[in-house]
């Protein structure tokens, strides 16, 4: 590769007006003619110039969870999230710093973006787009005109557990979702019951009695799961909307003196840690929660250095991971 020195004798200058030619420097007083025939020389050389580092400097990031530790500790699939957003930080050695849901403009101020875990009401959506900072949601959607989201497909999620439960003969599916109610004191709804009524009713298959919303813990499992069980004509197959549900369910079914899956099959949410430790091992949606946390800090600076003003809004469709908790119907 030839240097700047080589250019500056072909050209008939000193090394130090090629430098400064070469960096365009505007305090260089010297006629065109030289210039032409720096970068005359520079491109008969193949001069290649070597890009300057330049020194990124460290961002703020602000982090609220809508979750309590305790809630985390309940259902741990924000746990998860969450520390996969802490670790991404860490590694883009960059700051985090926590913020609550309560905090004002003021002591939000100084971070650089925010990256928001959870579930929001409409008011703290209008509060969070107030801030005027560049945001991510991560299990929710924003203003999307204004912020990043990133999300599992929920639906698609939905139609790959009943496709296979179809699939193995099941066609009374039992299904145990949750609901919350956020700050507004407005109920939402758990995101996979609209997929699953419309497979249901699509297939002619969809009854109310099996249908049972609650809470996202295993006390919720526990007693939503033996009503279905005590019904006239139970489930063959429990669909949870997430994993604590569902080992919740599994208490209920022995207790009731019957085996999982020969007498009821089970199928998880989020495929947790001790997912695979149950007994028998959950059949469940294997929800990619580290690389959702790790993409929305991606997505999040990318979007502060990058001065991006276009909003994303990531889908990232789940994997069924099917063990031990399925029989097929009848066998």
């Amino acid at each position: 590769m030839s240097t700047i020195r080589e250019i500056a004798e072909r050209a008939g200058v000193s090394v130090a007006t090629v430098s400064r030619v070469l960096n365009y420097d505007e305090t260089l007083n010297v006629q065109d003619e030289t210039k032409k025939k720096v970068f005359e020389a520079a491109e008969q050389l193949e001069y290649q110039m070597k890009e300057k580092k330049k020194r990124k400097r460290k961002l703020k990031i602000g982090m609220i969870c809508s979750y309590s530790l305790e809630e985390e500790l309940e259902d741990t699939f924000y746990l998860s999230v969450r520390v996969a957003i802490e670790k991404e930080i860490e590694k883009t050695g960059n700051k985090r710093v926590a913020l609550r849901l309560d905090d004002s403009a003021e002591q939000t101020a100084s971070v650089d973006g925010l990256v928001c875990l959870g579930t929001f009401s409409h008011s703290m959506f209008r509060k969070i787009d107030g801030f005027q900072k560049p945001t991510v949601f991560v299990d929710a959607v924003g203003n999307r005109e204004t912020s990043d989201s990133i999300m599992s497909d929920i639906d698609y999620s939905v139609r790959k557990v009943l496709d296979f439960l179809w699939e193995q003969g099941h066609c009374q599916i039992g299904f145990i979702g949750g609901r919350e109610i956020d700050l507004d004191g407005k109920e939402v709804q758990d995101a996979r019951l609209p997929g699953y009524r419309k497979y249901m009713e699509k297939k002619g298959a969809l009854r109310e009695e099996y249908i049972r919303i609650g809470g996202f813990t295993p006390k919720y499992g526990h007693r939503l799961g033996r009503e279905l069980l005590e019904l006239a004509e139970r489930p063959t197959a429990i669909f949870t909307a997430n994993d604590s549900i569902a080992v919740g369910c599994y208490k209920a079914i022995t207790e009731k003196g019957l085996r999982i899956p020969e007498d009821v099959s089970v199928v998880g949410f989020n495929d947790i840690s001790m997912a695979k430790y149950l007994v028998p091992p959950l059949t469940t949606v294997h929800v990619h929660m580290n690389f959702m946390g790790r993409q929305a800090v991606k997505m999040l600076i990318e979007r502060i250095q990058a001065e991006r003003d276009i909003c994303m809004h990531v889908r990232v469709p789940a994997s069924l991971v099917v063990r031990e908790s399925v029989s097929r119907h009848g066998e």
